[in-house]
C-alpha cells in the first residue's frame, strides 16, 4: 500500500460529498454494472460489499437481495452511502467502517463484492485480503477493479501511480485460485480495468483449503 490506511480514509471522506459526480467514465459505470450483473443476488442472499465507498454497488443489490453490509475505511464516504440509503428508503442495507484484511463482519455471506477499491493494495496485500474473504466461505466473490490485462500504457494511465497499486490480472487469479476459487468469469472493460468471478462450490462444511487437500 503506497499510503497508510488513515490517509487513503481522510483522503476519500474529503472527496465523498463530489465523489459520485466525479465517477462518471464509461469505463467506470460499466464495470459496477458487470459486478451487479454478476453478483446477481436472491432474496436468500446476504452481501457483503468492501470497500463500499458512496454505497453504489450495495444500494443496488439491495432491492434484490436479503440483505446487504457495506464496509469501508472512509467515514466520509460511509455517511454519504447512508444519507443515499435513507433517500431512497432502502432499510436491508448496513454500512460500517470496516476493511478488506479485517471487514468488521462475522455474519454469514454468500456474496462478496468489491469494485474500485482493492487496487489500493499491494499485491501481497491483496493474497492475504482474499485469503480473509475466503475465511468468510462466500459461494461467490465479484471484484471489479483497476487490474492489467497486459503492459500498463504509462502514458495513458487509467490509475494515479502515486497512490494506487493495481495488479495483473493473472497474479489476482492466482491469489484466488489459491483459496479455493474458481474463475467462472472474467471481463475485460479496458486493457486497465475489468471485472472478476470467482465461486467456491459445495457446501461451506465441505470446503477444505487446498493444503489440507494435499495432505489427504
Amino acid at each position: 500500500m503506497k499510503k497508510t490506511i488513515e490517509e487513503h480514509a481522510d483522503r476519500f471522506s474529503k472527496a465523498a460529498a463530489e465523489y459520485d459526480d466525479s465517477q462518471d467514465s464509461e469505463e467506470y459505470l460499466a464495470c459496477a454494472n458487470l459486478v451487479v450483473e454478476h453478483a446477481a443476488p436472491t432474496a436468500d442472499d446476504v452481501v457483503l460489499d468492501l470497500g463500499t465507498g458512496t454505497g453504489a454497488i450495495a444500494l443496488a443489490l439491495a432491492p434484490d437481495a436479503k440483505r446487504v453490509v457495506g464496509r469501508d475505511i472512509s467515514e466520509g464516504m460511509l455517511e454519504q452511502a447512508r444519507q443515499k440509503a435513507e433517500d431512497a428508503g432502502i432499510g436491508n442495507v448496513e454500512f460500517g467502517e470496516g476493511r478488506f484484511r479485517d471487514p468488521n463482519y462475522d455474519g454469514p455471506v454468500d456474496i462478496v463484492t468489491s469494485n474500485f477499491a482493492m487496487h489500493h493494495l499491494s499485491d501481497e496485500e491483496k493474497r492475504e485480503a482474499i485469503g480473509v474473504i475466503a475465511e468468510l466461505n462466500p459461494d461467490r466473490f465479484v471484484l471489479g477493479d483497476v487490474m492489467f490485462f497486459g503492459a500498463p500504457d504509462p502514458e495513458e494511465p487509467f490509475y494515479s501511480p502515486e497512490v494506487d497499486d493495481p495488479a495483473t490480472v493473472g497474479v489476482l487469479v492466482d491469489a484466488l485460485t489459491d483459496e479455493g476459487f474458481v474463475l467462472t468469469a472474467v471481463e475485460r472493460v479496458h486493457e486497465q480495468v475489468g471485472v472478476l468471478v470467482a465461486e467456491r462450490f459445495g457446501s461451506a462444511g465441505e470446503r477444505v483449503e487446498l493444503d489440507e487437500a494435499d495432505e489427504e
